[in-house]
């Protein structure tokens, strides 16, 4: 099925970096909200960051948000050593594709992670990239609604 993830991880810590290596992968692409922070928090907490800098030795790192929010931009963009591209569209692929490309970065040889399966892992699969489905990073935290939501979505994977 189309929307079903190369892989489904509890987070992005239990990403295998070693496996994605040997099948050539050289950059790893992240949804922002929920994946890499908090949503809408504008920070990463140390464990993400220091897990980041392990990634970096290794991969490209690049993050592709939908958050269009000036203020909430410029504060990730203070947050971030890396680049990150705002306002998205996902799951249309335009302005990936064309920020991808700017970056010189194959989608035939990226990973695309995130947390969402109508957006994120769509926009991977479109572009071409591997696909990796990871739960909210504050899934212990999240709302009951939330979680119903995320629940009713990840159904579409299933099958």
């Amino acid at each position: 099925m189309f929307l079903k993830p190369d892989y489904n991880l509890k987070s992005i810590y239990d990403i295998d970096l070693e496996d994605l290596k040997s099948q050539g992968i050289k950059a790893l692409l992240f949804d922002l909200d929920s994946t890499l922070m908090a949503s809408k928090s504008g920070f990463y907490s140390e464990k993400t960051l220091g897990w980041l800098e392990k990634v970096r030795k290794d991969f490209y790192i690049a993050v592709i948000s939908n958050n269009k929010n000036p203020d909430y931009i410029r504060k990730v963009e203070a947050a971030s050593d890396f680049p990150v591209l705002f306002d998205a569209g996902k799951p249309r692929t335009e302005a990936g594709r064309e920020f991808l490309r700017k970056e010189g970065v194959e989608p035939s040889q990226s990973a695309m992670i995130g947390d969402r399966p109508l957006t994120d892992v769509l926009f991977g699969k479109r572009l071409g990239c591997r696909t990796i489905l990871v739960d909210s990073i504050t899934a212990d935290t999240e709302k009951k609604f939330v979680r119903f939501v995320r629940g009713l979505e990840r159904l579409c994977i299933r099958h």
